[in-house]
């Protein structure tokens, strides 16, 4: 089991930027991200390879960017011009090679409001 502990979460206005991180405990082959907003279901937000190719949720491209230190075992989402609707929980989830099973990370919290 991989663990995942993310980081950067918090309270930003709208229009704002919020950097989230994820460190996985051991390497990695497939990263991403979801969020899950109250009353709603957990919803991908996008996700990374090893080898750097991304793929993105339409209400979020061209606003957020996810990347990755592989040397790290760690991915970012890098969020822009943030509004209310992104307000939701943040979850990191990673696959290591070799494996079906993706495991999660706790989420963090990631709030916009004025």
């Amino acid at each position: 089991q991989v663990q995942l502990v993310e980081s950067g979460g918090g309270l930003v206005q709208p229009g704002g930027s919020l950097t989230l991180s994820c460190a996985a405990s051991t390497s990695v082959v497939a990263m991403g991200w979801y969020r899950q907003a109250p009353g709603k279901q957990r919803e991908l937000v996008g996700s990374i390879t090893s080898g750097g190719s991304t793929n993105y949720a339409e209400s979020v491209k061209g606003r957020f960017t996810i990347s990755r230190d592989n040397a790290k075992n760690t991915v970012y989402l890098q969020m822009n011009s943030l509004k209310p609707e992104d307000t939701a929980v943040y979850y990191c989830t990673a696959r290591r090679q070799f494996s079906v099973v993706w495991d999660w990370g706790q989420g963090t919290q990631v709030t916009v409001s004025s």
